[in-house]
């Protein structure tokens, strides 16, 4: 089939309407031209870890695109990093497009099967491909974790420049170190690739979040004489662990954490609260019952959990600011006003852990020094723990791993040409709806059902538009259900009711029911009191399942390892040079 033309007759409207300068709308009229596309994922980026969205943690660039653009509270990704990158990559269902599982942890009766090939399958027609045949110079720069080897790497998906970390996880330091240890006596090696090919990262001033950036800039700047609008997705692995940051963004941060979970809880949901993100009569989520509460550590687990919050903000701030050279480029380019730029996290915070993974654990006692004073520098691997996670979770339960709203709510920004600014918009949206969002945007057109003579997957998402120019109420009918499925546990929301399904201890071994309009925290299971309701849900779940191919495994969700891991607070204890805690918490 031959490739798309660019469909420069089809141009959609929004970008005649005024653009908009950073932070403040302008008067000045959108350039007849298709807009430049940033896409930027944090990796286990909190729902409240940016000041627009409460936090104390300084980031004043995305709250600046938050300000002059549509800051959304309702907008879902998956509660795992790569099936999120599927979804935004294809448009459509992870468990159509090859992550029904994480590539990591797909079990016999899963791995091979249609939709749990662990890459992007021959199905889906990528994001950078669709734009590329459309006439946009592609390029991406960062985390990819949608397929290790090269025929699976972003040169084969439509970018025409890529630098990428390919898999889930790495040092953020140049020593190029993994993050999963099968034998302790073998240390992991992550793989970057660039263009496809392997490359070793430099060893000396190495830092990820501004390495990517670097990158990205380089290639944006190689191509500006080539006429044509860019595609540029900047895929940071900051925040994700292990927890390290240069010791200048760290200090901005000392001693702010040292009175505990509860006390930052309070203080993200007030400022929530006077921003408008969740109304005033929210409650506090006090933090999963299976965790300790902080008075209940030592001293010295305390100071050890400070130091790596403080660390994790530092990883923040930094992040924020290498999106600010981004920002700064374009500007001094006068391409700024004619770019669209959507920035999200891919999940909620990660309070899990991967010291249960294969022999993680070992490798990390034998090569690492976890000690509090190395936290966060070259040779330590820390990771951010469930206490905090609850934080960044503000105010809902739990966090990634799980399809409580603390797993898959996540902040999302959009900013550019026609959206209106200044918006805080509470309706739902979903990961597969950017596809279809920047498709609109740029006049290109996804192939549909087929493309080079190959059958392939449409799209499953709605296009934003609208919505983000004021023109629409909603992106989904109440009668749209969206469904989720990881590792067993699942979930489905159709207009304002939600049911949840999670293994103990961390839920209750059956199908929960909440109404999210009421109950956004999912405070209160109304299965027991709303027999009908729960039936009509679980009648939409069995359709999703059968129109996705999800393959429901009795048991899985109780599978050891990753998100069913509850010896954080001993591993803390050991490294932060301290006894055990008085009252061990029982383990899943």
């Amino acid at each position: 089939m031959k490739p798309h033309a660019p469909l420069l007759a089809k141009l959609c409207l929004p970008l005649l309407a005024p653009a908009l300068a950073l932070g403040a709308a302008s008067a000045q009229a959108a350039p007849a031209k298709r807009p430049n596309i940033l896409l930027i994922v944090a990796d286990d980026l909190g729902y409240t870890d940016l000041g627009a969205y409460g936090a104390e943690i300084s980031t004043p660039n995305l709250d600046k695109l938050a300000s002059g653009g549509v800051k959304m509270t309702g907008f879902y990704a998956s509660p795992f990093c790569s099936p999120t990158r599927a979804m935004l990559m294809s448009g459509s269902d992870n468990h159509l497009v090859g992550f029904g599982d994480m590539a990591e942890l797909m079990l016999p009766e899963q791995r091979g099967k249609p939709g749990y090939e662990g890459n992007l399958n021959e199905r889906v027609v990528p994001m950078a491909q669709v734009l590329k045949d459309a006439g946009y110079r592609t390029a991406m720069a960062g985390k990819w974790h949608l397929g290790v080897k090269e025929e699976f790497s972003p040169a084969t998906s439509g970018f025409e420049q890529s630098y990428a970390m390919v898999m889930g996880g790495a040092s953020h330091w140049g020593d190029q170190s993994g993050i999963v240890a099968m034998d302790p006596a073998k240390p992991p090696k992550a793989i970057y690739r660039e263009n496809g090919k392997a490359i070793d990262i430099p060893r000396d001033g190495f830092y990820s979040s501004q390495a990517f950036t670097d990158k990205l800039l380089d290639y944006l700047k190689s191509g500006e004489k080539s006429g044509k609008p860019f595609f540029g997705y900047l895929a940071f692995t900051a925040p994700h662990w292990p927890l390290h940051a240069p010791d200048a963004d760290i200090a901005k941060y000392e001693g702010r954490y040292k009175e505990g979970y509860d006390k930052l809880r309070k203080e993200r949901l007030e400022r929530m609260k006077r921003l408008g993100i969740v109304p005033a009569d929210t409650p506090v989520y006090e933090g999963h019952a299976h965790w300790p509460k902080w008075e209940s550590l030592t001293p010295a687990q305390q100071e050890a959990e400070a130091r790596r919050m403080t660390v994790y903000s530092a990883m923040v701030d930094h992040m924020d600011r290498q999106i600010g050279r981004v920002l700064d480029y374009l500007k001094a380019k006068g391409e700024l006003d004619n770019t669209f730029i959507f920035f999200m996290s891919d999940n909620g915070a990660d309070g899990n852990s991967v010291y249960d993974v294969g022999r993680t654990r070992e490798w990390i006692e034998k090569d690492m020094d976890n000690s509090t004073a190395n936290t966060g520098k070259p040779g330590s691997f820390i990771e951010y723990g469930p206490g905090w996670a609850q934080v960044g979770s503000t105010p809902f339960k739990l966090y990634k791993s799980f399809m409580y709203e603390g797993g898959i709510a996540v902040p999302a920004i959009a900013w550019g040409p026609g959206i209106k600014g200044g918006a805080l918009k509470r309706e739902f949206a979903h990961v597969t709806d950017v596809a279809p969002t920047i498709f609109e945007l740029a006049g290109a057109r996804h192939p549909g059902t087929e493309y080079q003579g190959k059958p392939v997957l449409p799209l499953r998402g709605k296009s934003m538009v609208s919505w983000l120019q004021g023109k629409a109420s909603t992106v989904r009918s109440d009668q749209d259900a969206v469904g989720w499925e990881l590792g067993g546990r699942k979930a489905l929301r159709k207009g304002d009711w939600k049911i949840v399904y999670a293994n103990k201890p961390w839920g209750k071994d059956g199908w929960e029911l909440y109404n999210i309009a009421r109950d956004r925290t999912e405070s209160r299971d109304l299965a027991d009191e709303n027999p009908q309701k729960l039936g009509e849900m679980i009648v939409a779940w069995k359709q999703y399942v059968a129109e996705t191919g999800t393959l429901e495994i009795e048991g899985l969700a109780y599978r050891p390892g990753y998100s069913n891991a509850g010896k954080y607070y001993d591993d803390l204890a050991k490294e932060a040079g301290s006894a055990p805690h008085a009252k061990p918490q029982a383990k899943p």
